[in-house]
């Protein structure tokens, strides 16, 4: 048995839903509510010290962080998402640590996160400073994505790959706060080549939902 504790909004937890939809991939799913603090109390923080979803139990192994969860269960079915290939492999390794890294920390942290949970934001003057210095930053890589991804429809190539799954979860964490990614039109298409995958909707409701809170409580403040 395939076991994931996820929160179903949780950017890091979306790419692994939606990949495990569309592979038919069956899995046990226990629900940590980041929002009442489930992940910080005893039980959780036993399975994973770090208290941060996602986790994957499977036969008494415990995995955690997205990006490697997401090549065990490439891995443990064949998946052609995960090429078996050195260089194709190398390949998709090098965008989901670019995904990962630089874009990760200045898009979903830099700038999402700090609006919109309250634990990131930091005090006046900080937090506009920070936005300063996070915003060209986002502006930098994704030109960078929209050049790497260029004609193709996939980020590393004429096919899906985990990559693709763990890029569209963090490039899309941006729409909580509204941020247009009109400017780059590759990155814009290859989103929307993503959003057009049969599961993207139901994977995302919770997003969704979450994203109208976010809007709601805007509106009330302006």
């Amino acid at each position: 048995m395939i076991r994931l504790h996820y929160d179903p909004a949780s950017t890091t937890c979306r790419s692994i839903l939606l990949y495990a939809a569309e592979a038919g991939l069956p899995l046990d799913m226990v629900v940590v509510d980041l929002f009442s603090d489930e992940h910080r109390g005893e039980a959780f923080t036993r399975l994973n010290p770090s208290q941060a979803v996602p986790v994957l139990e499977h036969d008494g192994f415990v995995l955690t962080e997205s990006s490697a969860i997401l090549k065990y269960l490439a891995d443990l079915v064949s998946s052609p998402a995960y090429p078996k290939d050195l260089k194709a492999r190398a390949r998709v390794n090098e965008m989901m640590d670019w995904f990962n890294t630089g874009l990760m920390r200045d898009l979903c942290y830099g700038l999402v996160y700090a609006r919109v949970l309250s634990h990131y934001r930091l005090p006046e003057p900080g937090f506009t400073q920070a936005l300063r210095i996070h915003e060209p930053r986002v502006a930098k890589r994704l030109r960078a994505l929209d050049t790497i991804i260029g004609a193709k429809p996939f980020v590393c190539g004429q096919d899906i790959t985990i990559a693709d799954y763990l890029g569209s979860a963090f490039v899309t964490s941006g729409e909580l706060i509204g941020f247009d990614l009109r400017p780059w039109p590759n990155v814009s298409r290859w989103i929307a080549n993503m959003k057009a995958l049969p599961a993207w909707d139901e994977v995302n409701a919770a997003f969704y939902g979450w994203r109208s809170a976010v809007e709601a409580q805007a509106k009330l403040k302006a």
